[in-house]
């Protein structure tokens, strides 16, 4: 605790100085849902009932201090990843562990005035990377599949529908990957229907389809007249800078440099490495030859803003990140700007991750540890807007 408390200490002075440096713009108040469930900066509990790599000891790496560690640097919302098959064995039976380590943590947040998204991330038919991970996604046309998704929905509203309205709120899928949008609309609206059956007072918080990119939220077909929705978007854009290096890309091999703000990837390196190799690896850094800086930054999600205002709606990032892979500064810089282009623009957001290679703590890249809070990427984070 001592340890930590000297963190808090240094990130609290970096961030009164970079609130005396701030040119005291205002964001705009984003609109409120009538459940009153608020949030506006927040983190996401990766790699604990999600994507469990081992980093960690089965459990231990979110317990009670973790949360009020959380809020004492100034977030006020975790974001909950859970996976299908963290929470249910392959016969259908829920994890009761998993399941107690769940309703655990909601209490942790409660105690610290912290609300929480809980978030259906990865389905045993679905997965937003599935196509990078030589897999295949059953779940668009597999009805029994999409009937089972419904139904594991029925069951996490039968364990979590006692938390207060203004506390939790539901996420029903990270990023999906449907063929067409409307499969993805037709799926979603027969969640939000079965929610609304039994609980018509839950802030949903509803994505759009192909990696819940921005632009996409225009093709949502939203349920109408229903006030209790966050409109969701994820960015990792430019995709060359923030995950450089990251084994599970078709660019993973790429051997060049990469800068930020700038023009991400130098028309040099690109002619030496980039165009000889095929589209899959060509085509996701397509942008990485523009020049980035905050303003392009804003470019990733104005028209998703445009819709959410058109609607009345909240938007809410619920995930961006960087790798620490890059130059340090440089991904400090890149974080500067990327929180500022959402809160200049009244945009909640969670950043993509506590602990793990993309967290809020140095990374150890040898040993896969997370090591020390980063005391100057939580300042740039959570200080001075």
């Amino acid at each position: 605790m001592k340890k930590w408390k000297r963190i808090l200490s240094v990130a609290a002075a970096a961030m009164m100085m970079m609130g005396l440096a701030s040119c005291g713009k205002k964001a705009p108040e984003p609109p409120l849902n009538p459940s009153g469930f608020s949030i506006r900066r927040g983190v996401n509990l990766s790699h604990w009932l999600s994507q469990d790599f081992g980093w960690a000891p089965k459990y231990t790496s979110v317990r009670e201090p973790d949360i009020r560690f959380i809020r004492d640097v100034g977030y006020d919302h975790v974001r909950i990843p859970i996976d299908e098959m963290e929470m249910w064995d392959e016969k259908g039976k829920p994890v009761a562990e998993a399941f107690r380590n769940l309703s655990d943590c909601l209490g942790w947040c409660d105690a610290a005035g912290l609300s929480a998204i809980v978030d259906l991330h990865i389905l045993r038919s679905h997965h937003f990377n599935a196509s990078n991970e030589g897999g295949s996604n059953t779940l668009w046309t597999d009805s029994t599949a999409q009937n089972h998704f419904v139904s594991l929905w029925m069951q996490l509203s039968d364990s979590l529908r006692s938390w207060p309205v203004n506390r939790v709120a539901y996420e029903f899928l990270n990023e999906a990957v449907a063929p067409e949008h409307e499969d993805w609309n037709k799926l979603l609206n027969k969640a939000v229907d079965a929610i609304r059956s039994r609980e018509p007072d839950r802030v949903l918080v509803i994505g759009p389809n192909m990696w819940q990119i921005a632009p996409n939220l225009r093709h949502l077909r939203l349920p109408e007249r229903d006030r209790n929705i966050i409109l969701s978007f994820h960015t990792y854009s430019p995709l060359a800078f923030t995950h450089y290096k990251a084994d599970w890309t078709s660019f993973r091999s790429y051997a060049g440099n990469v800068r930020y703000p700038g023009v991400i990837i130098s028309e040099s390196d690109w002619e030496k490495y980039i165009a000889p190799a095929d589209e899959n690896v060509k085509n996701p850094l397509s942008d990485a030859r523009e020049s980035w800086d905050r303003n392009r930054l804003v470019d990733v999600f104005r028209d998703g803003l445009a819709f959410a205002r058109e609607k009345g709606l909240q938007l809410y990032c619920g995930e961006f990140g960087c790798m620490p892979t890059v130059d340090r500064e440089q991904r400090l810089k890149f974080y500067e700007d990327q929180v500022a282009a959402f809160e200049e623009n009244g945009v909640a957001w969670a950043n993509w991750e506590y602990k793990g290679d993309f967290g809020i703590y140095t990374w150890d890249s040898a040993s896969r540890k997370s090591l020390e809070p980063d005391s100057a990427l939580i300042a740039i984070l959570l200080g001075g807007r």
